[in-house]
């Protein structure tokens, strides 16, 4: 069907064709000059050392887990409320995923206390999920990994932008790991980056997004070197120079996109406080988020498919963020788990609702889709 708004879309514009059309020219479409560009300007953006492109997320998620060396019998404690990808890079490893429960209704990002509650002897490392580009509570966090020995791990796919206490999320733990799915704030259609301030880990993520090699083609189409090594079990998660062309052009406009992204959301707020059948999660979050996607919650749940519906007849996309991770089938076979393992996330997933929210989009559109809602709850009375 033909929607008439959107959930999400995509800012490109002449500068990213431009951008893909001399990458074409220079017939140089794996990894060289403009992967390492992309690199350090993200590097730069976020003020760390180092930063690696690689072809997704789930990759960067991976190679972290890798990196940190865990693996066979080890634990990783996680949010369930995330796509599946922040768990399964963890299975991956051969480690398991030990899932924590998310705040509540308010904040549904990973809960300190219920972290706390999950860590045993074979707890290797923690990974948060900045839930929506809202950044989790970081100062507890690392305090309670630097208390057990554990790495930390951001999985910062909502959150380009994003910052806490003055730092950018991805730069406050031990690796952050990033995502340029089509949907996100920085987007090249698929593609990702890992990044790090440790000098160790940086060797080994380099190493590992391409065979572990000691060299890559660049180098050796430059005369930098004429043969190579292979030191680790590494993987194909090479990026390309036409996505990071475009990453380039997409980070020159994150900043103003994010502030966009920012007088959407509080209009919306200030539409949807009123009406009772409805609550704005992270309404009152202080803190500098990337506003990556804005999540309601719907006070019956067993409304949600005709709520939904009732936007799709009007033309207005929505979604839900997400199924849990630990209900999923695969999980549930594996490892045994049932409902009421994680009441606040379970809670959370049976009533929310992803309205639309991007860049391209007017003040006008969230009127629009506000006045909808309004139209549909006074039909329901």
């Amino acid at each position: 069907m033909k929607w008439r708004i959107l959930l999400s879309d995509i800012d490109l514009g002449k500068e990213e064709i431009s951008a893909v059309v001399n990458v074409l020219k220079s017939k140089w479409l794996t990894m060289g000059e403009k992967c390492a560009e992309f690199e350090r300007k993200f590097a730069d953006y976020l003020n760390v050392k180092y930063a690696f492109v690689v072809s997704s997320g789930t990759a960067a998620l991976h190679i972290a887990c890798h990196a940190l060396g865990i693996g066979d019998g080890d634990e990783v404690v996680c949010p369930s409320l995330t796509f599946v990808a922040t768990a399964n890079s963890i299975l991956y490893t051969g480690a398991r995923p030990i899932f924590a429960d998310i705040i509540g209704p308010e904040n549904f990002n990973i809960s300190p206390l219920s972290i706390l509650e999950k860590i045993t002897p074979k707890t290797k490392a923690i990974m948060v999920v900045h839930y929506a580009g809202y950044p989790c509570d970081m100062h507890e966090i690392m305090k309670i990994a630097r208390r057990n020995k554990l790495f930390v791990i951001e999985d910062a796919a909502h959150a380009p932008g994003a910052s806490y206490k003055g730092k950018k999320c991805g730069a406050i733990g031990d690796i952050g790991c990033f995502s340029f799915y089509a949907n996100k704030n920085l987007a090249t259609g698929e593609g990702g980056m890992v990044v790090t301030d440790r000098d160790d880990l940086a060797e080994k993520l380099k190493a590992l997004r391409s065979h572990a090699m000691t060299t890559l083609t660049w180098d050796r189409v430059k005369g930098h070197a004429y043969t190579y090594d292979v030191v680790d079990l590494g993987y194909n998660y090479r990026s390309d120079e036409l996505k990071s062309a475009i990453g380039i052009v997409q980070l020159s406009k994150l900043e103003s996109n994010n502030r966009k992204r920012k007088e959407l959301v509080n209009e919306y707020i200030k539409r949807l406080t009123n009406i009772s059948e409805i609550s704005v999660p992270f309404r009152k979050f202080e803190g500098n988020p990337s506003y990556h996607i804005f999540p309601i919650l719907l006070k019956n749940h067993k409304n949600r498919r005709l709520f939904m519906e009732g936007l799709k007849k009007e033309g207005v996309q929505t979604s839900v963020h997400y199924s849990p991770v630990h209900l999923f089938s695969y999980y549930r076979k594996r490892f045994g788990y049932g409902k009421g393992l994680l009441p606040n996330t379970e809670f959370v997933s049976q009533h929310e609702v992803t309205l639309p929210l991007y860049p391209l989009m007017k003040k006008e559109d969230v009127q629009t889709i506000c006045e909808i809602i309004r139209k549909m709850f006074r039909k329901n009375h």
